[in-house]
């Protein structure tokens, strides 16, 4: 009998090649539009996210999907996929290779399993996740050989770096939330405009920390299991729980102002520092609740 989760991993693996490949190909050869909110849609987006969508009504028939291009509303069903068929649209049309395809999928309105894919870079991060220990011992959920948590780039084990920061070390933040820094900050800054990578940066061990003012919950589902499942911590910058997401809300406006540091102790370190992002983040127009 096939493992449920090696069949979820294939599939994650088989499509986001699929879907990377295609992609690749259209990298630097297509224009960009402006959606209503203001961020930039091509074709490849729409043709990625049919591609994907397609792919896992014909594995999953029994799966809810909500997506970036796609359906808002959180389905009423045990298993959902949330997906973004390309994250950093804006780099992809601009012809800066740092873009990324991401999966995630939930059970009972919280993320389980983190699929993301960044072809032009050659890099795959896969990570398992549980947030109570006990839940997959019942018969719901599929028993697995797979360990829970763990998160891996290129099938290789990924941790949260254990360093103090210092000047040789980096933070990364959004362009929304870079004007609310304090100074003196301890590292040195990076921006590099996919909120999924910068975050999947502190699950590989190479950045100690990085805020997102506005990601939205595609940005953050797949990144939310790999970072956890490596060690780091993902903490919410407003008081409303992000999961377990809720059936019948349209998730299309809401934000998710989110910091992620490396150790649970660099929080007290970082969120004085960077204290009035989530404040931002709600005086935005595109971030109000849905």
């Amino acid at each position: 009998m096939t493992d449920f989760w090696d069949t979820v991993l294939t599939f994650a693996e088989t499509t986001a090649a699929k879907v990377g490949k295609q992609l690749i190909a259209d990298f630097g050869f297509v224009q960009a539009s402006e959606k209503a909110d203001g961020s930039l849609i091509t074709q490849s987006d729409k043709w990625a996210d049919r591609e994907i969508r397609e792919s896992i009504a014909s594995v999953f028939p029994e799966h809810g999907i909500l997506s970036e291009e796609g359906e808002h509303i959180f389905p009423d069903s045990e298993w959902c996929w949330i997906i973004d068929p390309l994250d950093g649209t804006t780099n992809f049309a601009r012809g800066i290779p740092i873009w990324a395809i991401s999966l995630s999928l939930f059970y009972r309105g919280t993320p389980v399993f983190g699929y993301v894919s960044l072809p032009p870079l050659g890099q795959n991060f896969h990570g398992f996740w549980n947030e109570q220990p006990d839940a997959f011992s019942n018969s719901l959920i599929p028993q697995s050989r797979h360990l829970f948590p763990s998160a891996f780039l290129n099938h290789r084990p990924i941790l949260a770096s254990s360093d103090a920061p210092s000047s040789n070390h980096f933070f990364s933040f959004c362009s929304r939330s870079i004007s609310a820094i304090k100074h003196p900050f301890p590292c040195k800054i990076r921006m590099l405009g996919v909120a999924s990578y910068n975050f999947l940066m502190v699950a590989a061990g190479w950045t100690l920390g990085g805020v997102e003012a506005t990601p939205k919950i595609w940005d953050i589902a797949a990144v939310w299991a790999i970072v956890q499942a490596a060690g780091a911590a993902w903490v919410p910058l407003e008081s409303e729980p992000i999961f377990p997401l809720k059936p019948g809300l349209d998730y299309s406006s809401r934000c998710f102002p989110t910091l992620v540091v490396s150790q649970p102790e660099l929080v007290s370190v970082f969120l004085p520092l960077i204290q009035g992002v989530g404040e931002r983040s709600q005086s935005l127009d595109n971030c109000r609740l849905g």
